[in-house]
């Protein structure tokens, strides 16, 4: 067996054994897609529920969110402390920015939609980072860019990374998530 001489190859191994056709996105993507809209439907019948007053909306949600849970287990089959939770949490909250900056654009907001559509993005890459082990939740805190925390993290990270240009823009740990993200999990063959 051949050794595997860095984590971007380790991802790119993995996604090419789920793919069907290399061309599509890998399996675990599409269903984190798949997740994400299956929270959206969740609070959909919540809030259906709500406005009309008819319960049929709420007897819904049991099913979906089994489906959900059932479909996340795929990704996330172990977990520590709240690692399931705060995963839910980051696809919902990606979904949501995603749709109020496609909202914005149809407002003719630009600028606007592209700021909410990158920290959408940032959302799904920390939800990849977490559920690939790639960061350490008891080195997870929210701190200040210029604080020594923050370099210490940004350094782990720098290992993993391995520095890529779109990783040293800012020093920030997101940052860094982002480019990983972007390289190693890239959803497409060219």
């Amino acid at each position: 067996m051949k050794k595997i001489d860095n984590v971007k190859e380790f991802v790119e191994k993995i996604d090419s054994s789920k793919k069907v056709n290399p061309k599509d996105l890998s399996s675990d993507q599409d269903l984190s897609i798949a997740i994400m809209n299956l929270i959206s439907i969740e609070e959909h019948l919540v809030f259906s529920g709500a406005k009309t007053g008819k319960n049929s909306f709420y007897d819904l949600i049991q099913d979906i969110r089994e489906m959900r849970k059932n479909l996340m287990q795929k990704i996330i089959p172990s977990y520590e402390g709240e690692v399931w939770c705060i995963s839910k949490h980051l696809l919902a909250s990606s979904m949501r920015l995603i749709e109020v900056g496609t909202k914005q654009q149809s407002l003719n907001h630009p600028e606007e939609a592209y700021k909410l559509f990158n920290q959408a993005y940032e959302l799904y890459c920390l939800f990849w980072g977490l559920n690939m082990n790639m960061l350490n939740v008891s080195d997870v805190k929210w701190i200040e860019d210029k604080s020594e925390d923050i370099k210490k993290l940004s350094a782990k990270l720098d290992t993993v990374t391995k520095e890529t240009p779109a990783a040293t823009e800012k020093t920030g740990a997101l940052t860094k998530m982002k480019a990983f993200v972007r390289k190693a999990v890239d959803c497409c063959i060219e």
